[in-house]
């Protein structure tokens, strides 16, 4: 039987025990009486006695926490092991903190990405009108703040654009060709434009272009009938006279008259102003506003190069001796594609592609310059921006005929760029003759990069592992290759070990061309002839214009740092631009391009099924 211990816990009574509780009591009060008469202390036997028979002090085998009853065994592993891995942690956390940490800083940026930076502040040195405060080119100011007011003929606001090259003419041809190539190296690459921090950098300098345009014509109107095409006069065969290459001036002392040259049938400048403004709207498609006012300008001018047939650069004009144009077929071509991307009006497409335009822009026969893509022919990047459209789009009947006549143009164009064919020659040094031994010929040798670097991106995107050059197959990585020997040749790998793009590398030519560079900005205001002086010196120039591209050696790879011969050291918009696109594309560790942002404003396609054949006749 049990009963309760007062101590906690139950006390066994032994059955064996048969006294009585009288007997016990009698019992317990002797012993207490015992031990209070004794003085001295118990030994052993005695407290045995008194205590009764020894019991075996038992552990607890179990623990009460209350709400539930474990194990003491494991009770005790899991608070010894709980202690343990607090202890191991702390170690950890004491250990960690005091080993000195190593921050893994980014990889240095490649030597593409380096001279993009520097070739985009070219732009900068080369604005007109006001020039903003984060411009970063300490020796500009500004300039031409009375272009086309001053013009008793014009009587408009022609302020703002860039200057051409080392004088202070705005050509508008080469200027809008430039920012249509821009515009279309961001809508490829604005994920690696964003990498390198320079996206709202090269958006402003298309904007700065783009602004500059829409106050060439009347850009609020459906229809026109002129546009400004230069601003700025450069011919000096007619006699000694104050303009903007007789002169040697900075372009913010400029006092002598500007004139405005104004068109009234330009077919090409108003197709590829059009271009411009309907490439820079797919670059400016989040800001609206600003994007449908362009698509809205290019729209006008594109209808009024339909409209008004000639050519912007008649025989005599002062266009014809520095950007003549040969014809303005290229354009329609150029300009449909990009009026069709900008606005997703199939009406566009079915110019571009149509068999005529193509056959008058030269699309079918070859010729020495089949290929060369510069500021006055966009055929072949007009081939390029097509073939786009069948890779990725396949649109069908009725435009497949064409469009693979573009593609496989395009891989011919691609295949005359390679070292294995001798449609160019070659310098000893490795540089493309795309001109022919002419001067000036890096302009056309940075396109051409641009042109294989972003069409073997298309065949990446498009999973195609490269083409053919009749039976013989070449891997994408081709093209690429040829885009970085002909752009490391411009960086430095030449003959002569310099780079001609100022201020990348060790050696870069120090006598370039150009008037704001050439003549300090020290207070003094140097008239026309005054500046002659800075023309003539043999020192170098007092400014550094950063990023700008020279026009290049010669064609035995020889090349001469003098600031009076413009075929070598003379760097130009259009130049620039296609050292900026081809830059972009070859930067950063992958390659690649954004497939989807040029079709943002094109419609699904349903291809269109195609007439059954005629009826079979006996």
């Amino acid at each position: 039987m049990f009963g309760r211990d007062p101590w906690g816990g139950s006390l066994e009574i032994s059955n064996a025990d048969s006294a009585t509780d009288d007997e016990r009591s009698r019992n317990l009060q002797d012993l207490d009486r015992a031990a209070l008469s004794s003085s001295r202390p118990l030994d052993e036997t005695q407290q045995s006695w008194l205590l009764g028979p020894a019991e075996q002090k038992k552990k607890k085998k179990y623990v009460d926490l209350g709400c539930v009853i474990v194990s003491r065994k494991h009770f005790l592993w899991t608070i010894g092991a709980a202690l343990a891995c607090g202890f191991l942690a702390g170690l950890i956390i004491l250990i960690v903190k005091a080993v000195p940490r190593h921050h893994h800083h980014p990889p240095p940026p490649d030597n593409y990405t380096v001279a993009l930076h520097k070739a985009l502040m070219f732009f900068n040195a080369q604005r007109s009108g006001p020039i903003p405060k984060h411009n970063n080119v300490s020796w500009r100011g500004n300039s031409g703040m009375k272009d086309g007011l001053s013009d008793n003929t014009i009587k408009g606001n022609l302020v703002g654009g860039y200057y051409d090259a080392g004088d202070a003419i705005k050509f508008n041809f080469p200027m809008s060709f430039s920012m249509t190539l821009l515009s279309w190296s961001v809508i490829e690459y604005s994920a690696k434009y964003e990498a390198t921090g320079e996206l709202d950098h090269i958006k402003e300098i298309i904007k700065w272009g783009t602004d500059y345009f829409l106050k060439t014509f009347n850009s609020s109107a459906d229809t026109i009938d002129r546009l400004a095409a230069q601003v700025g006069l450069g011919d000096t065969s007619k006699g000694p006279g104050p303009n903007d290459h007789y002169c040697w001036m900075r372009p913010e002392d400029i006092d002598y008259p500007r004139p405005v040259y104004e068109c009234h049938s330009c077919s090409d400048l108003a197709a590829e102003m059009a271009a411009a403004l309907a490439a820079a709207s797919i670059v400016f498609k989040d800001s609206k506003t600003y994007s449908q006012k362009l698509v809205h300008g290019a729209k006008t001018l594109f209808k009024y190069g339909r409209d008004q047939r000639g050519r912007y650069s008649p025989g005599g004009s002062d266009p014809s001796i520095f950007y003549n144009s040969t014809g303005y077929w290229d354009e329609f071509v150029w300009g449909g594609a990009w009026m069709y991307y900008a606005t997703g009006n199939l009406s566009y497409l079915q110019l571009a592609t149509a068999p005529g335009l193509a056959k008058h822009a030269g699309a079918f026969w070859g010729g020495p310059d089949y290929g060369v893509f510069s500021w006055d022919s966009k055929l072949a990047g007009a081939q390029v921006l097509l073939s786009r459209l069948r890779l990725f789009l396949s649109p069908g009947y009725p435009y497949e005929e064409i469009l693979k006549t573009f593609h496989n143009q395009t891989n011919v164009v691609m295949c005359s760029y390679l070292p294995m064919f001798n449609s160019f020659n070659r310098t000893k040094g490795g540089l493309i003759q795309l001109n022919h031994g002419r001067p000036q010929p890096l302009q056309y040798v940075v396109n051409a990069a641009f042109l294989a670097s972003v069409y073997s991106d298309y065949l990446d995107a498009a999973d195609t592992p490269g083409w053919y050059c009749g039976p013989n197959f070449y891997p994408t990585s081709v093209l690429r290759d040829f885009a970085k020997t002909q752009i490391d040749y411009v960086l430095g790998n030449n003959p002569q070990k310099m780079s001609y793009v100022v201020g990348y590398g060790n050696r870069y030519p120090k006598h370039v061309h150009h008037r704001g560079a050439s003549v300090p900005k020290n207070g003094v205001r140097y008239n026309c002839k005054g500046g002659w002086k800075w023309r003539d010196s043999h020192k170098p120039n007092p400014n550094t214009i950063v990023g700008a591209m020279v026009a290049g050696p010669d064609k035995h790879d020889g090349f001469h740092d003098v600031r009076s011969n413009y075929n070598y050291t003379e760097p130009t918009l259009a130049g620039n631009a296609g050292l900026v696109a081809a830059l972009v594309s070859l930067s950063g560790e992958k390659s690649g391009i954004d497939k989807n942002t040029l079709f943002s404003a094109v419609p699904p396609m349903f291809p269109t099924v195609p007439p059954p054949p005629a009826a079979w006749k006996p």
